[in-house]
């Protein structure tokens, strides 16, 4: 389909008799789905069951799709409380991404103890999977014209050199808007090919994982000060950045420790050895 210069691209992709289908949910489908096949094929190399991620991904993909959005509903409550129908419509946008990470971890966690193999090993096989799924879920938000960044000029748009399709869909009641999803979905490509050349790096079993944690939170940080529709914590505080911040504590925290205890011997290439 030709569009016009300034008709952005229809939220609904096409309708099944009456019922429409949306762009962002397609589009997370179809980032999931990568990431599925990715784990699928490397689980199986590192000598797990091949549908060890088929099951795991029938409970993580619910539950991580319930916590971002009471995580995005939470923050928006004032919002929230007076539309109360509005809650369900995942469809509109409005899942965090914070609140994804935290369903899926805990769901991998429990997931790892009922079916005895490393959490860590789960996690690290996971993390180029999550960050490919998240870079092709931001253009979701595209389509929703969402999670941008301030007003800007076309020739700003235009110097980056940006192809006509995405300069048309950030033109938004009246102004063009800065394209932060695009900077965040390059940061994640360019953060998954990371994951995959350090897998050949051999580090010590967790540590991918935490790498991923580390990564995504330093490039959010930045770019998130750049949005206009950040959560806000007491009007004041984007609360991605703390998260960001915290995340990024954590993760280096847990690196040490677990050298420091003795809870990382394991690599990611050992097939067997400790490091749940």
């Amino acid at each position: 389909m030709i569009y016009s210069s300034m008709q952005p691209i229809d939220r609904v992709a096409f309708e099944v008799g009456s019922v429409p289908i949306y762009w962002y949910g397609i589009l997370i489908g179809l980032g999931a789905l990568l990431g599925y096949i990715l784990a699928s094929y490397e689980a199986k190399k590192r000598g797990l069951p091949e549908d060890i991620f088929a099951d795991l991904l029938i409970f993580a993909i619910p539950i991580s799709i319930i916590c971002a959005r009471l995580y995005y509903v939470i923050f928006e409550w004032g919002y929230y409380a007076q539309n109360p129908g509005s809650i369900l419509a995942v469809w509109e946008g409005g899942l965090a991404i914070h609140g994804g990470l935290i369903g899926a971890v805990l769901t991998g966690i429990v997931f790892s103890k009922i079916k005895r193999v490393s959490f860590w090993k789960l996690a690290d096989i996971a993390a180029p999977s999550i960050i490919l799924g998240q870079a092709i879920g931001r253009w979701g938000n595209f389509i929703n014209q969402e999670a941008h960044g301030g007003e800007v000029n076309r020739s700003f748009l235009e110097g980056l050199q940006l192809p006509e399709f995405i300069i048309n869909q950030m033109y938004i009641e009246g102004a063009y808007y800065n394209p932060t999803f695009l900077y965040e979905s390059l940061w994640n490509i360019a953060g998954f090919l990371l994951l995959l050349g350090l897998r050949r790096v051999n580090l010590r079993r967790g540590e991918l994982f935490l790498t991923y944690v580390i990564w995504y939170s330093f490039g959010r940080f930045f770019i998130e000060g750049m949005r206009t529709d950040s959560l806000m914590l007491f009007d004041t505080i984007r609360v991605a950045q703390l998260i960001s911040v915290l995340l990024i504590i954590a993760a280096v925290s847990l690196i040490l420790y677990r050298r420091q205890a003795g809870l990382a011997k394991a690599r990611y290439l050992s097939k067997d050895g400790p490091g749940i």
